[in-house]
């Protein structure tokens, strides 16, 4: 295997690993919520979703940016063999995430009552937001050891920490919420509020999410400890003259968080902005609050739980390929640049395609399969029209990526801001002119997708004159995909009739793996010496060659 192959190799290696973590946390995320929901009810959700809201925006403006810029700066500086300065960029960081991230869990806590009660008009929420404030800390810490380490190419120590996090959540969150929810409404009696139930158990719930990251904290920390003695040799090696200040550090890490903030902030305000305008025109049309809440909390609570599955895929891929990116402009090679970009693509399009395909043709028993006391019907039907988002949203999650890893932090800030005008103009239309209520967002989602791939494509061809191939990136993954969905509802069809919805279920989704797998192959879209270089590749060429796709 030449070197080139080799490092592609380790490449999709640390990326595969990335990868699963995070489909892993998601379906973690997605069977603990079941029993989450059933002990908290509507009322408890209500106050666990509006401390969850509060939170989710202060992580946003102080600690969700810390990991890719930290990466991009430290894979930088190692790229160029400047060691100290990268050490340098993390201890930095690391001062910058304690002051903002403290800074942030004390205003939190400390108004956490105005918050609720003034801001959001929901005070017994305060009880779930005080548990949250701590973790805007942890969370920023962990963010800068985990950034260090995705910029010196390691990308499992983030891996583990993710899924230690998130069984850690979901056992203290069931937990916590169960027994605080006998707690507090001990407390309701004794004060004639039966609310103190439901509030307790939504801060036992979100308990969960503090011991999950101090949790993952605790294992990072161990890790870097252990790893301290490579990063010595390593700075000893360091022979580069040019030595950063901490000025200069603050400085380029203000400028690389800015842009990523923003771009965050234009994704999270999509939502936002959905929510209120959703709201305010049906009201407008004359239905009821509680009809349109529930509408918007299918989206929330299950269209959003499954296609966030291949997103945090996606979401992965782009963090293990920074690196990588970054080194071949330091490098000034526009052919490595390419490389790396039309790799990473075409691994996030052999997932996104046949997902997007997966939930149109068996969206409702997927969702029966998870949430089976729920009557999923609107919810089956939103995942269906929605599904096209997954290709675009992952695709453009990636050419996101490659901008900033190119420098080019403002660019994906622009198209994302360009792509939410068209996005409201469209579900205005959607929901006015057309009157198509809730379907009108997930299709709205699905232009807004689009218009940002579309930039990106734009200003990665301007920027560095690349042009994705399109046969197996899109074509071949796309035909092999159809052919699954095809085969995976007849599997259900059938297996339904003699073995219940949830096998059939089960078996079509194995059905579908192993069908899309041969196709891809048959078709091909994987050759003998590319999957070769992808993890477990040579295990899995073996199987292939006894089942005859490859050539003995």
């Amino acid at each position: 295997m030449s070197e080139k192959q080799q490092s592609e190799k380790n490449l999709l290696i640390q990326g595969t690993i990335l990868a699963a973590a995070g489909v892993i946390t998601k379906i973690i995320g997605a069977v603990y919520r079941v029993p989450l929901v059933g002990i908290l009810g509507d009322k408890g959700l209500g106050y666990y979703g509006v401390a969850f809201q509060i939170y989710a925006i202060a992580l946003t403006l102080t600690s969700y940016s810390l990991p890719v810029a930290v990466s991009k700066l430290v894979s930088a500086r190692v790229a160029v063999g400047e060691y100290k300065n990268a050490y340098k960029v993390f201890r930095g960081a690391l001062a910058f995430a304690i002051t903002v991230g403290g800074t942030a869990a004390l205003i939190i806590f400390f108004g956490a009552g105005v918050i609720a009660k003034n801001i959001m008009a929901m005070s017994m929420s305060v009880y779930a937001l005080r548990v949250l404030a701590p973790c805007i800390l942890i969370v920023a810490i962990l963010g800068v050891f985990r950034g260090f380490f995705q910029g010196n190419g390691s990308m499992m120590p983030t891996a583990i920490s993710q899924i230690l996090e998130q069984i850690i959540n979901a056992v203290v969150s069931i937990g916590g919420a169960y027994v605080l929810l006998k707690a507090g409404r001990a407390v309701g009696k004794t004060r004639g509020d039966s609310s103190y139930g439901e509030a307790y158990g939504a801060a036992g719930g979100t308990l969960g999410t503090v011991a999950g990251a101090a949790a993952a904290l605790v294992f990072v920390v161990f890790i870097f400890l252990v790893y301290q003695r490579v990063v010595k040799k390593k700075m000893k090696k360091d022979r580069s003259r040019h030595k950063e200040t901490y000025e200069e550090i603050f400085r380029v890490l203000l400028l690389t968080i800015a842009p990523v903030i923003l771009s965050a902030t234009v994704y999270n305000i999509c939502g936002v902005i959905d929510n209120a305008m959703f709201g305010k025109i049906m009201a407008a049309q004359g239905h009821k609050e509680s009809e349109y809440a529930a509408l918007l909390g299918i989206i929330s609570g299950k269209y959003d739980t499954l296609i966030n599955v291949p997103l945090a895929f996606s979401s992965a891929i782009a963090s293990a390929m920074m690196p990588s990116i970054v080194a071949a402009v330091k490098n000034r090679s526009r052919k490595q640049l390419h490389n790396k970009i039309e790799l990473f693509s075409r691994f996030t399009m052999v997932v996104a395609l046949p997902s997007a395909v997966g939930f149109i043709v068996l969206a409702k028993p997927l969702l029966d399969l998870i949430f089976f006391t729920e009557d999923n019907r609107i919810a089956a039907v939103t995942l269906q029209f929605g599904a096209l988002s997954v290709i675009f949203y992952c695709l453009s999650t990636i050419t996101n990526a490659a901008l900033q890893g190119m420098d080019r932090m403002m660019t994906p800030v622009y198209s994302a801001a360009a792509a939410l005008v068209v996005h409201i103009i469209s579900l205005f239309i959607m929901m006015v002119v057309f009157k198509w209520g809730i379907y009108a967002v997930v299709l709205s989602k699905i232009v807004f997708s689009v218009t940002a791939c579309i930039f990106n494509a734009h200003a990665l061809r301007e920027y560095a004159g690349f042009v994705q191939e399109r046969k197996k990136t899109f074509i071949i993954p796309a035909i092999a995909s159809v052919i699954m969905g095809v085969v995976a509802l007849v599997v259900h069809l059938f297996f339904e009739l003699f073995l219940g919805t949830h096998i059939a279920t089960i078996l079509a989704l194995l059905a579908a793996v192993a069908v899309y797998g041969t196709a891809i192959i048959l078709l091909g879209g994987l050759t003998e010496a590319e999957m070769r270089q992808m993890p477990m590749g040579t295990k899995l060429v073996a199987v292939c060659k006894k089942c005859r796709l490859f050539p003995s």
